[in-house]
């Protein structure tokens, strides 16, 4: 794994250092360089009593909403991704589902099984999906903003490299900043529709199998190997 290419984790704190480590340990030349940052917002808590089920489709939900979130902590999570599972775990939920194929998915299997009144505690920027007649209420409890890349990106993005983009947004800005640079650098994507936004010309372009870093990391062993032939 030593003559793998750098690997360039943009996700935001405190993600990003639990993405570089996972990576590191795997024996991969991880490089942290966020391009984004999160920060708590205010939101009010609604009556649990209103609710089915709270949503969560990221991890950042249960780290930013602060000490309010006991207030719900009756209500069952369904979360996307075992990371956001472990969040939310860890903020004292009970998590009832964890999806593996994505926010449509998993909402897909929280309405067959007749949940109708949903929370979902979210960012303020988020994408949207088909409720499939529930009703969802989305409730921001943080905010992701982008911030200029660090000194070391423009040397890191100058030689080959695999990126990996954890949202539509970072793969979108992803593919601003880069430009034509792509051609020889690849990106790991955690989503169909995360590759979708990342769009084309890159060398490589791989999809994870599933919505966490263990599945995007056997990709990028997988684009090295490849590219080692």
């Amino acid at each position: 794994m030593t003559e793998s290419p750098p690997l360039i984790v943009t996700r935001p704190e405190p993600g990003n250092a639990a993405t570089v480590g996972r990576a590191q340990a795997l024996g991969f030349d991880a490089h942290a360089i966020p391009l984004f940052a999160a920060r708590p917002l205010e939101w009010a808590v609604p009556a649990a009593r209103d609710f089915d089920a709270l949503l969560l489709t990221s991890a950042l939900a249960p780290d930013m909403a602060g000490p309010d979130l006991a207030r719900i902590a009756s209500l069952p999570a369904y979360a996307v991704g075992a990371a956001t599972a472990r969040a939310a775990d860890a903020a004292g939920l009970t998590v009832a589902m964890t999806g593996s194929a994505g926010a449509q998915q998993l909402l897909d299997a929280m309405t067959s099984g007749k949940i109708r009144n949903i929370l979902w505690l979210c960012g303020r920027d988020r994408s949207e999906f088909d409720a499939r007649g529930a009703a969802i209420e989305a409730r921001p409890c943080y905010a992701v903003d982008p911030v200029p890349p660090p000194p070391d990106w423009s040397e890191l993005i100058a030689a080959p490299a695999v990126l990996l983009a954890h949202s539509v947004r970072a793969a979108t800005r992803i593919s601003e900043l880069v430009g034509d640079a792509r051609g020889h650098l690849a990106l790991v994507a955690i989503s169909p529709p995360v590759a979708a936004a990342a769009g084309g010309g890159w060398a490589r372009l791989a999809v994870s199998e599933q919505p966490d870093d263990a599945a995007m990391l056997a990709q990028v062993r997988a684009l090295w190997h490849k590219g080692a032939k």
